[in-house]
């Protein structure tokens, strides 16, 4: 039998005291009844003795001390999941906003699922295909693999996490690809551009929406990335499904961390964080992967705007040293006018060798990439020399480095939010962009490579 309180001692939104409680546990969701017969969410973040701390849902906003009433529900947040989850638009607490009808649950999932144990892990070896040609090409993303995107202020990174989230799919026979897509803290406007943008291409028939807005409480958006991953680990792991996660913005979401850590009363850590901040986000990222014996896979790319664009704020360095590489977005590529403005050279994907090569990409991929990332940063120093010394100054395979450099961003980086490339464009764009250089400056790539795929002048 659910006991009910009417021991409310204090609220100091979004946090609310209730005292003589018993058997109430973490985590642990309760309903507030409100005089006027208004129900409000909250759930339990401490028990101290008969004390319990709990987190409001809504406002604070009409509760009355003396008269609202606590309900405990004896389980944890829940999502009801399903694959007719698959096209569906939910607010950030999982409810439909899309005026369909509710979600017929096969199951309600804690959303506070546990991060994958090592030992259970399978080791990402297969390749994804974004389109994107930048991180196809250079830094490829591997399934089961985490790889954030680094952006700042302003810059375009909702272009891009949309352009992947319609391209994204994986080579192979009898794979069913779906996306999970939680937006966490974004304006009304950008939340309309998304669920556009995958109406407008088709992309929302195998996609599940997750959009948290600004105006949103925080407390939600803590809930929204929890709920993502919850649905995405359904589709995975019951239904053996290849699922991308893209999560964006971290950063919103860090902040309601701090925003309730402050409400709490907790030291805070670096920059006003909570010290727990690389605990939480590691709790998080840690749910992807690929699980031994299981079809399905989570491949995650969380999206992060770099405060000042500093990368070693707290929120891109924590993330750093979680993920498995990253990719940075330029703002100097952005003036230039170059889509998507990709940072090539401190860009990294640490897992790239393992989904690249004979019968995942082509053979040729390794050797070239090598050679692009040496020529590009060969290429940008001969520019940088060209500034300062003039033109005169450099050596003629200098001026060819330079040229190489200038069309490897034109053609290679930047492709336009709209253009879908497969892994062979991509990589034969690779090798028309080497046949600038001169054969003998080709020294990453074996001779055999480089007479089969050099284009014939």
């Amino acid at each position: 039998m659910i006991k009910e309180y009417k021991t409310i001692r204090e609220i100091a939104s979004p946090l609310m005291v209730v005292e003589h409680v018993e058997g109430v546990t973490y985590d642990e969701l309760g309903e507030i009844e409100l005089p006027n017969g208004e129900l409000r969410r909250c759930k339990v973040l401490e028990v101290e003795g008969d004390r319990a701390v709990v987190q409001l849902f809504e406002s604070a906003q009409g509760i009355n001390l003396a008269e609202s009433r606590v309900r405990f529900l004896g389980h944890p947040q829940e999502l009801a999941v399903s694959e007719d989850m698959l096209g569906r638009v939910f607010n950030g607490m999982g409810q439909p906003i899309d005026g369909g009808p509710a979600i017929l649950a096969d199951a309600h999932m804690d959303i506070n699922g546990l991060p994958m144990n090592p030992a259970a892990r399978a080791y990402p070896a297969e390749f994804i295909q974004t389109g994107v040609s930048t991180i196809d090409g250079l830094n490829t993303l591997v399934r089961g693999q985490k790889l954030p995107i680094f952006s700042g202020s302003g810059l375009p990174h909702a272009a891009l996490a949309a352009q992947i989230a319609r391209q994204a799919r994986v080579l192979g026979d009898n794979e069913t690809f779906a996306v999970v897509f939680a937006a966490i803290g974004i304006t009304f406007e950008e939340s309309e551009y998304f669920i556009n943008d995958f109406r407008r291409t088709g992309a929302i028939d195998r996609t599940v929406v997750f959009s948290n807005l600004a105006n949103d409480p925080a407390v939600e958006r803590i809930a929204t990335p929890r709920m993502a991953l919850t649905a995405a680990e359904y589709l995975a792991f019951e239904k053996d499904m290849q699922v991308l996660v893209i999560l964006t913005d971290i950063t919103n979401y860090a902040e309601a961390l701090r925003e309730v850590s402050a409400a709490k009363k907790e030291v805070p850590g670096r920059r006003g964080y909570p010290g727990y901040l690389y605990t939480d986000l590691a709790t998080m990222y840690e749910r992807a992967g690929r699980r031994q014996g299981k079809k399905g896979s989570i491949t995650m790319i969380p999206i992060l705007t770099m405060p000042e664009d500093d990368k070693t704020h707290p929120i891109p360095d924590l993330t750093g040293y979680i993920t498995e590489g990253q990719i940075i977005l330029s703002r100097e590529l952005h003036r230039k006018g170059i889509v998507p403005p990709v940072d090539v050279l401190p860009s990294l994907s640490r897992l790239k060798d393992k989904g690249i090569g004979a019968g995942k990409t082509r053979e040729d991929h390794s050797g070239t990439m090598n050679q692009l990332f040496a020529a590009y940063s060969r290429g940008k120093d001969a520019k940088e020399l060209m500034t300062i010394l003039g033109e005169a100054a450099l050596s003629e395979d200098d001026k060819l480095f330079a040229k190489f450099a200038e069309e490897f961003e034109k053609r290679y980086v930047s492709q336009g939010n709209n253009t879908n490339r497969s892994i062979q464009e991509t990589l034969d764009i690779g090798w028309e962009l080497l046949s600038i250089l001169p054969q003998r400056e080709l020294k990453r790539i074996k001779p055999e490579f480089i007479e089969k795929y050099m284009p014939k002048k």
